[in-house]
């Protein structure tokens, strides 16, 4: 037979209750959702797939007209462009230089977990599509991922500084002396490559790695919680 039982009140000193000298217990460690191996296969192998699925549909079926559907600077009539330009590339050099090392970047970011890569993902894309939009120069088109790829790039270089992980410090050390050579595409002065899309794509993934927490390691976490329960507990106090 089953039976009720009122809980007894809570005390001052039971963990969690307002102004209890113990704080709750932070998260323990885990894999983030849709991180690890796996994960970062998944995004490696998906960024590869798209990029490539469309060079291909667009060369065969369409006779690479799709390549009009990138940025239009300034032209309002065209401002989706800015999602659909990632995945069209003007020939197969130009397919060929961002599958490598957005595949490598994917993986990496990937390995994280889903929430991270979509995260710096998205801001990458509006923060390359917009800056292009505005100062990438009227009655020029811009097409190509590369501009998700410095943003990538960029994230991966920086996150260790922030979320104070010594692994991805040592990532974005090794990382940055591999791709040094991509500081160049930065500049203006090279015909036909964006660099407004590479520039801003940067400056969205550093954006990124200043920003987001998602990507932060338990300690750190555990870390936060703990100090803004003491500060709730001093709050509580006065």
């Amino acid at each position: 037979m089953s039976r009720l039982y009122r809980r007894p009140p809570a005390s001052p000193m039971t963990p969690g209750y307002p102004g209890s000298a113990t704080p709750p217990a932070a998260p323990s460690s885990r894999v983030r959702s849709g991180g690890g191996l796996k994960g970062a296969v998944t995004y490696a192998v998906g960024f590869v797939v798209a990029i490539w699925s469309v060079f291909l549909v667009n060369l065969l079926v369409f006779g690479g007209d799709l390549v009009f559907f990138g940025i239009h600077p300034l032209d309002t009539a065209s401002w989706w462009g800015i999602f659909a330009a990632p995945f069209l590339h003007a020939n197969l050099e130009h397919v060929l230089s961002n599958t490598v090392p957005g595949a490598v970047f994917a993986f990496l970011i990937g390995f994280s977990g889903r929430r991270v890569f979509w995260e710096v993902t998205l801001i990458t894309v509006v923060a390359a599509g917009a800056g292009t939009w505005l100062f990438g120069g009227v009655a020029t088109n811009h097409i190509g991922a590369s501009g998700v790829v410095y943003g990538w790039l960029a994230y991966l270089l920086i996150r260790g500084v922030f979320n104070r992980h010594l692994g991805q410090v040592v990532v974005g050390v090794v990382l940055g002396i591999a791709y040094s050579g991509l500081i160049f595409g930065l500049l203006p002065g090279v015909p036909g490559v964006s660099w407004q899309g590479h520039l801003f794509g940067a400056l969205g993934g550093l954006g990124a790695g200043m920003l987001i927490t998602s990507d932060d390691p338990p300690a750190l976490v555990e870390r936060r919680q703990l100090k803004k329960a003491r500060k709730a507990l001093s709050s509580g106090r006065r």
